[in-house]
C-alpha cells in the first residue's frame, strides 16, 4: 500500500532513531506511543519502500567478499584479503600493503599481557614497521634470523620495534635460523639470551608468521641451503616453508630433520598458540599458503586477492584444519 505523508514522516523519524541515533525499538515505541511491534514493522517497511538504504562500505583496498569466502573455506577465525596491486609482476614477492593491513589487524587481536610472537619473514619484518597501536604486551622472536648480519634490518629490528610500540619487553634471539649441524643449534639453544626466548614460547598467545613456497628468493630456508640440500628436500615433495618447517602440498610436514639444525618454534608449540596469523600473498604463493594453511598451524591469514583467488578456485573442498587446530600427521 501507498504511504501516506504522515506515515512517511513517521517512518523517517523512527528510522532515523534506529539507524543514526541508535535507539532501541522499545525506546522508539515509547517514545511515539505505539508497540515495538508496531515499530519492527514501520521499520521493515521503510526498507521495503526504499526509504532506507543500508550500504555496507569496507576501505577499497580490503574484498570482504573474498575475505568470507575464504576464511569459511578454511575454517580460518580471520581471513583479510586485500586488492593486488594493478601493475605488480606475477613474480613479486609479497605486497607490502599486506604488512600495513596486518598491523592494524594484531592492533586488534592482541590485548593488554599478551605475548606476541615474531618469526622472520619479509611480511612479518614490513609488518613491524607498520605498527603504530598496540596494548602493552611482552614481544618475542619465534625463529633465528635469515643472516645475523642483518639483525638490524630484520627479525631482531621487528621485536624491538614491536615492543616500543607497545611498551613492553622485547625478547630477541641474536642467532642464525639454520645452523651447519644439530650440535651447533643445541648449544646456541643453551646461551642464556636465546634460552630465556625459549622459555616464552609456550607463553605466547599471538604468533605472526611469513609462508614461502619452495623455490629461490620466495623461501628463506630454500636459498640458505646447498643445491643438494634443495634436492633431497624437494624429492620429499616439499611445498611451503613457515619459520624452517616443512610441509607437502596436503600441508603434512617433511624433512623434519632439517628442525634439528634450526633455531626456531616447534611445530607442536605453534600448534598450542591460540592465534596465529600468516601473512602472504601473490601468485607465486597461492599453492605453498594453501599447503600451511591445510597444516592446520595457522587460525588467520591477511593475503591479497592473486592468491585468494586461487586459494578459493583450487583448494579442494573437506577438512578445515585451522577450524580445530587438526594435525595432518595425526600426531
Amino acid at each position: 500500500m501507498r504511504m501516506g505523508p504522515a506515515e512517511l514522516v513517521q517512518a523517517a523519524a523512527m528510522a532515523r532513531r534506529f539507524y543514526l541515533e541508535g535507539k532501541s525499538k522499545i525506546q522508539i515505541a515509547e517514545e511515539f506511543g505505539v508497540s515495538r511491534f508496531k515499530v519492527a514493522r514501520v521499520l521493515e517497511t521503510a526498507l521495503e519502500r526504499d526509504l532506507v538504504r543500508i550500504e555496507i562500505r569496507v576501505p577499497a583496498e580490503l574484498d570482504a567478499e573474498r575475505s568470507d569466502a575464504l576464511r569459511a573455506r578454511f575454517g580460518l577465525r580471520h581471513a583479510v584479503v586485500v586488492e593486488s596491486p594493478a601493475e605488480e609482476p606475477e613474480d613479486a614477492p609479497d605486497p607490502e600493503n599486506l604488512g600495513e593491513v596486518a598491523a592494524d589487524l594484531l592492533g586488534e587481536l592482541v590485548a593488554e599481557g599478551d605475548v606476541l610472537g615474531l618469526a622472520w619473514g619479509r611480511s612479518t619484518i614490513h609488518m613491524a614497521a607498520a605498527l603504530d597501536r598496540l596494548p602493552p604486551c611482552t614481544v618475542v622472536q619465534l625463529t633465528g634470523v635469515y643472516d645475523a648480519g642483518t639483525a638490524e634490518r630484520g627479525s631482531v629490528e621487528a621485536v624491538r620495534r614491536a615492543a616500543q610500540v607497545s611498551g613492553g619487553e622485547a625478547h630477541p634471539i641474536y642467532a642464525p635460523m639454520l645452523l651447519p649441524d644439530p650440535a651447533t643449534a643445541a648449544a646456541l639453544r643453551e646461551q642464556t639470551g636465546i634460552a630465556r626466548a625459549f622459555e616464552y614460547f609456550d607463553k605466547v598467545t599471538v604468533a605472526a608468521v611469513s609462508i614461502g613456497s619452495w623455490e629461490p628468493g620466495i623461501s628463506t630456508v630454500h636459498d640458505m641451503l646447498s643445491d643438494a640440500e634443495r634436492a633431497h628436500y624437494a624429492s620429499l615433495g616439499v611445498a611451503a616453508e613457515m619459520s624452517a618447517h616443512l610441509f607437502d602440498s596436503a600441508g603434512r610436514r617433511v624433512g623434519r630433520d632439517l628442525g634439528e639444525r634450526c633455531i626456531t618454534v616447534e611445530a607442536d608449540r605453534l600448534r598450542r598458540i591460540p592465534e596465529v596469523v600468516a601473512i602472504a600473498g601473490g601468485r607465486r604463493k597461492a599453492a605453498a599458503i594453501g599447503a600451511v594453511l591445510r597444516s592446520g598451524l595457522v587460525t588467520s591469514l591477511v593475503t591479497d586477492t592473486a592468491a585468494a583467488d586461487y586459494l578459493l578456485s583450487e583448494a579442494p573442498a573437506g577438512p578445515r584444519p585451522a577450524l580445530e587446530r587438526a594435525d595432518p600427521d595425526g600426531e
